[in-house]
């Protein structure tokens, strides 16, 4: 599920945002202190909202110490939400690089293979520019050359709905799949050295993409419908098609991994990533948690704002059956969640090698073998 940036900062309080980042990292800082991670792993979140001032300067220092507790290497940040139009998201992109210029000892851009490495010396957070909407490329293949050359480096063909390009997983089945110009699109991409995101493509339309497809493409946030049924979760016969072609697969931590009202456990969790290692094997599964890098604030008043926002995409026809709890599994509602997926993984006996390569390694080298296409 996903909204804009500002849509999800608004969530964290009816309060102005910048005094409730520095109340949530505050609060972050107190649980951020479970043991360390194995190894130097590089941590790499395949979809993730990043704090930032909105004023457009520097985060506060109880934010900025809470953002680096995540250990993340990188993440990959959606700009433009669900259905923003060109003018919308290139003046998003703005904001993110000018929030990410008011914090160079926080954020880094990472645009190119060599910048994870350079993210993990510096111990910076670096930032993937991507899509999941598809209305800011108004049905034009060249806008795929012209938002790449302004960084993003991850695109969809559909979010839920019928596009241009492809059927969304809320399309009426049987759908159109993937269109004459969603091929091009996907030659484009390839060509590029952007890569193809398939997380809200419906099953047709991305088994069509993949044989389409001439480098991986990724899953970047999804569960498994072996586990859960849902039609934002991917059947084993995707899930196997997308890992033959190299790409990777994040488990997310949305209420799609159980039936709603439940709020999801972290076992609820484990039993997607586990099911998605069985089924595509240790160099095809990640972390997207697609949700907020900050805690996500459950209080009264807050939870008024995100049920309002769950009522318009149900409305809007981009809700997904069983939208409604909160985007956070249980356990992990904290910035440094990948020490406790770690440990979890540890403990259901997956070995080290492993447990660093759903971390950040697999999503390490499918953004590599993809962006190098260019």
């Amino acid at each position: 599920m996903t909204i804009d940036r500002r849509e999800f900062l608004k969530l964290s309080s009816a309060l102005a945002a910048g005094m409730v980042l520095a109340r949530t990292a505050r609060a972050s800082t107190k649980v951020s202190t479970v043991g360390a991670f194995p190894g130097s792993a590089t941590l790499i979140d395949g979809n993730l909202v990043p704090p930032f001032n909105d004023a457009g300067g520097a985060l506060d220092e109880a934010t900025a110490k809470a953002v680096l507790s995540s250990g993340l290497t990188a993440l990959k940040a959606t700009i433009g939400g669900s259905g923003n139009d060109f003018v919308q998201t290139s003046s998003e992109m703005d904001d993110y690089d000018k929030g990410i210029r008011a914090n160079p000892h926080i954020y880094m851009r990472v645009s190119e293979p060599a910048d994870f490495l350079q993210a993990k010396r510096s111990g910076k957070v670096g930032i993937i520019y991507s899509f999941e909407g598809v209305e800011m490329l108004e049905g034009k293949i060249e806008r795929i050359d012209l938002f790449r050359a302004r960084g993003v480096r991850v695109m969809q063909l559909s979010y839920n709905k019928p596009s241009p390009f492809a059927s969304g997983v809320l399309s009426p089945q049987p759908s159109e799949g993937l269109t004459p110009l969603g091929r091009e699109a996907v030659q484009r991409m390839n060509a590029l050295g952007v890569s193809l995101d398939l997380s809200h493509c419906d099953e047709l339309s991305t088994l069509a993409a993949l044989a389409a497809s001439e480098t991986p493409a990724l899953i970047t946030h999804a569960g498994c419908s072996a586990v859960f049924a849902n039609p934002r979760n991917k059947s084993d016969a995707v899930l196997r098609a997308m890992a033959a072609k190299g790409g990777v697969v994040g488990i997310y931590d949305l209420s799609f991994l159980a039936r709603a009202p439940k709020q999801p456990t972290l076992d609820d969790y484990l039993r997607h990533i586990t099911h998605a290692l069985n089924v595509c094997g240790e160099d095809h599964v990640g972390i997207g948690s697609d949700a907020m890098l900050m805690p996500f604030d459950t209080s009264p008043a807050n939870m008024v704002e995100w049920n309002k926002i769950i009522v318009a995409r149900k409305a809007s026809g981009v809700g997904a059956p069983g939208e409604g709890p909160p985007p956070f599994v249980v356990g992990l509602n904290r910035p440094d969640r990948y020490r406790i997926i770690a440990q979890g993984l540890t403990k259901r006996g997956y070995t080290p090698r492993i447990v660093d390569k759903v971390l950040g390694l697999n999503f390490q080298r499918a953004f590599t073998d993809t962006w190098k296409a260019a």
